[in-house]
């Protein structure tokens, strides 16, 4: 894969874009920014909305230097461009950045440049919500780069607060490496892929419910077809699947997994499976790997994006291409989950406000953060607004009804 062409990855360019609302019934769609090259080009990656209720993003292209930018947009659609790649001379700040940003508990976005920086080599980044940016790490520092190089998915920050990647590329072996760094820039290399347990990592990261973190690899293993591995915070890295090129079970899963509130975890795959256009599939605790669904082309082909899980219980995702048009596709997944709820950040500190998604909310009765009730209001029937409370801890969030009671999908971080 070329420094300039992903390869598996179809990027749509806008070459003409008029704001337009598009009214269809019980829904508006509305474009609220169109990107001229000054403030940026080419925004690849997904937005994170941040606790100041704004949206935050990146993209490859445009800006002042025309490498790219971190913006800011507000929900009715006030963009501020916050930050232009290659600022410094010899971009050694960074340029190209093509994934999304993290927000950390310390208020400040986390991202990565997969060129630039001061070996040319990719970069992690902390931009304050203002716009002040810190290049923590410059891939390639050491000799051969052992450290990795080409960092081109998101970060995630983990329980103990330093953030973990990938880097799509070097390593000990060449083929790329999964990462940690602290949030004053410290970089520790935990591991290096070498064919036999995967190569070229190009999804991010999950943390799941026991602590360790989940991902996949498009290619490597033992049968060529990419994996799904878990490794722990401290660098133990175990192959819990080992796709087979072509087959029957699917190959190359170039998407990141999303794990259930049972433990499960879920993903795709771009190619294999019983029909060849790839396969939706469940990982359970055991490594038991079963296809939940084969795509076959005129339900979608080669999904190269990550599941998501609705506060429904159903997973929802993207095909690049088949359907009825050859086009593509959006399909949703219902595997019998239950529903549960959503907080919106996932951390905060005792007095903060937080949102809470769900479905069939009107009726609730009470709130709680790890069993201390909490003042809630009951914004819509799939909102819900409230307050941190005194003595709360880390823990489930749950959620009161008339008939039931629904827990958070992941534990809310209450921090100091």
């Amino acid at each position: 894969m070329s420094k300039l062409n992903w390869g598996k990855r179809a990027y749509a360019v806008c070459l003409i874009c008029a704001a337009t609302v598009i009214a269809l019934p019980a829904q508006t769609f509305t474009t609220l920014h169109s990107f001229e090259g000054m403030d940026g080009a080419y925004p690849y990656a997904e937005l994170v909305q941040a606790i100041d209720g704004n949206l935050y993003g990146t993209t490859y292209q445009g800006g002042a230097n025309g490498s790219g930018t971190v913006f800011k947009i507000t929900p009715s659609g006030t963009l501020t461009t916050l930050y232009s790649f290659c600022s410094q001379s010899n971009c050694t700040d960074g340029r190209n950045p093509d994934a999304g940003l993290v927000q950390a508990t310390d208020g400040n976005l986390y991202g990565t440049a997969p060129f630039g920086g001061a070996y040319d080599e990719g970069t992690v980044f902390k931009i304050t919500p203002s716009g002040t940016l810190t290049t923590l790490y410059s891939f390639c520092s050491q000799s051969g780069c052992p450290d990795g190089y080409w960092p081109v998915t998101a970060l995630v920050q983990g329980t103990d607060g330093n953030f973990y990647g990938t880097a799509y590329g070097g390593g000990a072996n060449g083929w790329g490496t999964v990462f940690k760094v602290t949030p004053s820039g410290t970089l520790t290399t935990l591991h290096s892929f070498g064919l036999r347990d995967g190569e070229e990592p190009e999804a991010v990261l999950v943390q799941a419910t026991d602590g360790s973190f989940y991902g996949t690899t498009p290619g490597g293993g033992t049968y060529g077809g990419g994996t799904v591995f878990k490794i722990t915070p401290s660098g133990t890295l175990t192959t819990l699947w080992a796709f087979g090129s072509l087959s029957s079970k699917g190959s190359s899963p170039s998407a990141g997994l999303v794990q259930d509130t049972n433990g499960n975890f879920y993903g795709t795959t771009s190619s294999g499976g019983a029909n060849g256009w790839g396969t939706v599939f469940k990982l359970d605790t055991t490594g038991t790997l079963t296809t939940l669904h084969g795509f076959h082309g005129a339900d979608g082909a080669n999904s190269y994006a990550a599941l998501v899980q609705d506060t429904n219980g159903n997973f929802y995702g993207t095909t690049q291409g088949g359907g009825a048009n050859g086009d593509g596709t959006v399909f949703s997944l219902s595997v019998g989950l239950g529903p549960f709820v959503e907080t919106q950040p996932t951390f905060g500190k005792v007095g903060m406000a937080i949102k809470i998604l769900g479905n069939h909310l009107t009726g609730a009765t009470g709130v709680t953060f790890n069993g201390t009730p909490a003042v809630f209001k009951v914004i819509s029937n799939s909102l819900i607004g409230a307050v941190v409370p005194v003595g709360a801890s880390t823990g489930t969030v749950q959620v009161t009804l008339g008939n039931g009671t629904l827990s958070s999908n992941v534990p809310f971080q209450v921090k100091p």
